[in-house]
Formats: C-alpha cells, structure tokens, sequence
C-alpha cells in the first residue's frame, strides 16, 4: 500500500463507513476486515453484524486518483468464502419441465402401485370388523332387506287381489251389458220389424 494511501486509512474507513449509513444502519457494520488498493480503486470490507449473513462482508469501493478527492463507487453486501448462498438461478422454462418430468414420474409410479395398494387396503378393510361385515352402523342391512322384501311381497298379493275383484267387477258389468242388448233385440223381435 503506496505512503499516501496509508496515511488516509483512517479517512477510508470513515469515508466507507458513511456510505454504509446510506443503505444499511450503523448496527449491521461490523469491524473493519481490510483494506485493498489496485488500479487507483480502495476496496474497504467490513464484518456484518446482520442475522443469517455468516461469512458475507460490507463492501464500499473508492476511487483513489493521485491528485483527487476520494470518491465512492460503489457499496455492497459482498458473500465471502464459505458463506451461505441461494442455488443458481434456473430459468423458468427449465424448472417447468422438470416439474412436469417429476410429475409423470410420480404418476407412472403411482399407477403401478394402485393395483397393490388396492388390494391390501380391501384386506385391511376386512379385518377391521368381521363380525360386522353385513352391518351398517350397527344396523344388519340383509335383515331389513329380507323384511322389505316380505312386505313387498305382501303388497303385491294385496293388489293383485284387488285387481281380481275389479276384473270381476269389469265381467259382470260386460254380461248385464249383453243382457240389455238381448232384451232390446227381443223387443224388436214382437214389433214386428
């Protein structure tokens, strides 16, 4: 580090540090780390104190030209070996089709185990209440089902007897029919027509 520049450590620092106030508070600067120059630019790294940050650094780069005033280029939260990253951006298109590739995948596998699944879920089902396999809350549906039946059954002799009775009914208004319609034809018989 050139003489000139060593003796402006301290005005680096304060210069870095108020341009850290502008984009982060004072309580998130840590200790100063280094300070680097190359190429007329000052690279001043402080420590973070701010949650979920391990291993990043604040990070004010100066312009140092021989004959100028300092000037600052640019601050930044800057990760530093070891710290912890997000995953590489992939785009949308990419993750879209792995997504869909995953999907027919657990859907293909799915399928395959349907049969089974099936199988050994009716086994478990049946095993779960044997003594209950016809009962439905504990009602026995077969039971109700035979007395409906018989009631049924009932119903259907029932009606057919009225339907006996009413064909009786329909025969014997037929003969009184025919019976008017002989003794009309035997009136016109001593008519004389």
């Amino acid at each position: 580090m050139p003489d000139a520049v060593a003796h402006d450590r301290a005005a680096l620092e304060a210069l870095a540090r108020e341009a850290l106030l502008e984009i982060t508070p004072a309580k998130t600067v840590g200790a100063l780390r280094e300070i680097e120059v190359a190429d007329d630019v000052a690279t001043v790294r402080f420590s973070t104190t701010q949650g979920g940050y391990l291993g990043w650094a604040w990070t004010v780069s100066i312009a140092v030209n021989p004959g100028m005033e300092p000037s600052v280029l640019e601050t930044e939260l800057m990760p530093g070996d070891g710290a912890l990253l997000a995953p590489d951006w992939v785009p949308w298109a990419d993750r879209l089709e792995e997504y869909l590739a995953q999907q027919a995948e657990a859907g293909a596998e799915e399928g395959d185990g349907d049969d089974a699944d099936d199988e050994s879920a009716d086994d478990e089902h049946d095993d779960d209440h044997p003594e209950h396999d016809d009962d439905v809350d504990g009602v026995d549906v077969d039971l109700h089902a035979d007395e409906d039946d018989d009631e049924s059954d009932d119903d259907v002799d029932e009606d057919d007897d009225e339907d006996d009775e009413s064909d009786d009914n329909l025969d014997e208004d037929d003969d009184d029919d025919a019976d008017e319609d002989d003794d009309l034809d035997d009136e016109d018989d001593d008519s004389g027509l």
